[in-house]
């Protein structure tokens, strides 16, 4: 059976210039891990028993980044499950969108992540080294473009 793990892409916008579009003032909250290659990844962690997809990313960011639920504003109709092996076992991620209310809300990492970054789009893309994490952060900011 596929491992679970769910998480939530989160970003945050700044004040724009008013010369730029609003999506340039977007930006990922990126966490490097502290074990193995040194990743960078949003928060997501493995789905605890009796917890449903979405309680698990929630818990996840809570622990990793110090986000709670209450900061985080869930954007409507973004979904994304990606698919991969690990160690030669299936995987399954799920990743929701969302906002953090305050742009300057404190990120409190755990053991697990040694650093953090905002980033914008291509500098996220750069970061996160995992072909299918990038073309997701490109689709959750596209999703976000046609909203606006």
């Amino acid at each position: 059976m596929a491992v679970r793990a769910c998480g939530l892409i989160i970003y945050r916008r700044l004040q724009p210039a008013p010369s730029s579009k609003v999506t340039d003032s977007i930006e990922y909250l990126l966490l490097q891990t502290s074990y193995g290659t040194h990743h960078w990844t949003p928060p997501k962690g493995h789905v605890d028993p009796g917890e449903d997809d979405l309680e698990t990313a929630f818990r996840e960011t809570r622990e990793e980044a110090g986000l709670q639920a209450s900061q985080l504003t869930l954007v409507d109709g973004y979904r994304k499950e990606l698919h991969y092996p690990v160690r030669g076992k299936p995987k399954t991620v799920v990743y929701w969108l969302a906002e953090v209310k305050d742009c300057n809300t404190e990120i409190r990492l755990s053991e697990e992540h040694q650093a953090f970054q905002w980033l914008k789009l291509e500098d996220a893309c750069k970061f996160a080294e995992y072909e299918d994490m990038q073309a997701t952060l490109k689709e959750a900011h596209q999703f976000l473009c046609s909203k606006e």
